[in-house]
């Protein structure tokens, strides 16, 4: 697996992101033949409620060491969907990202969350990269294109790998008793437990004035 997309899955699923990764999305050309149409990095699903490091009914510290990184944006009732696009340089989106079999295909595999046929989604997030819509059973569902990558910027549709680095070392670093008897065995964690536990330090790089 590319290390980018590994960081960026780990990330994923430590803020309680259900995930999948690097899956090819196919369809037939011209000649009625299937073909790989692009592939898609990172998807994933995050369902309301807080996530916490241990046990909430048998630890009472547990109840208020909440994970979460507030950059996400993260709305109450609202399932977040991530469709992820992952460079190891510069943020940006591939054209196929976006385009109707793409969209439709991937989430053809999520459409039992929404209230509604998922094709006005598939046209939203097509045209605006977002679509908010009710979810089946009440609630919302938003399903959003992220680009993660070398970016100073952290909104709604790009998130840095920076950004992501800091945020798992703090999540490392502050919750070390829940961590420390983890094993990790995808290797962005991993190495990020090791240099931790071995004593390094990170910081954010000093930027100059003016």
């Amino acid at each position: 697996m590319d290390i980018a997309v590994n960081l960026v899955e780990s990330y994923l699923r430590f803020n309680g992101y259900l995930t999948m990764s690097e899956f090819e999305v196919q369809a037939r050309n011209t000649y009625g033949e299937f073909e790989a149409v692009t592939d898609v990095d990172v998807m994933g699903i995050r369902f309301p409620g807080d996530l916490v490091a241990g046990d909430p009914h048998t630890d009472a510290e547990a109840r208020i060491v909440a994970i979460e990184d507030p950059a996400l944006l993260l709305e109450p009732d609202q399932i977040d969907v991530i469709i992820g696009e992952v460079k190891q340089g510069a943020v940006d989106f591939n054209s196929g990202l976006r385009t109707h079999v793409v969209l439709h295909t991937v989430l053809r595999r999520v459409e039992w969350l929404f209230a509604g046929d998922v094709g006005p989604v598939v046209d939203e997030v097509a045209a605006r990269s977002l679509c908010v819509a009710p979810a089946r059973g009440g609630g919302q569902v938003r399903v959003r294109l992220v680009a993660f990558g070398r970016s100073d910027l952290t909104d709604l549709h790009t998130i840095g790998h920076r950004h992501i680095v800091m945020t798992l070392q703090r999540f490392l670093s502050g919750l070390g008793d829940a961590f420390r008897p983890v094993q990790f065995r995808e290797p962005a964690p991993g190495m990020l437990s090791l240099l931790l536990k071995s004593g390094f330090e990170l910081s954010e790089p000093v930027r100059p004035e003016g």
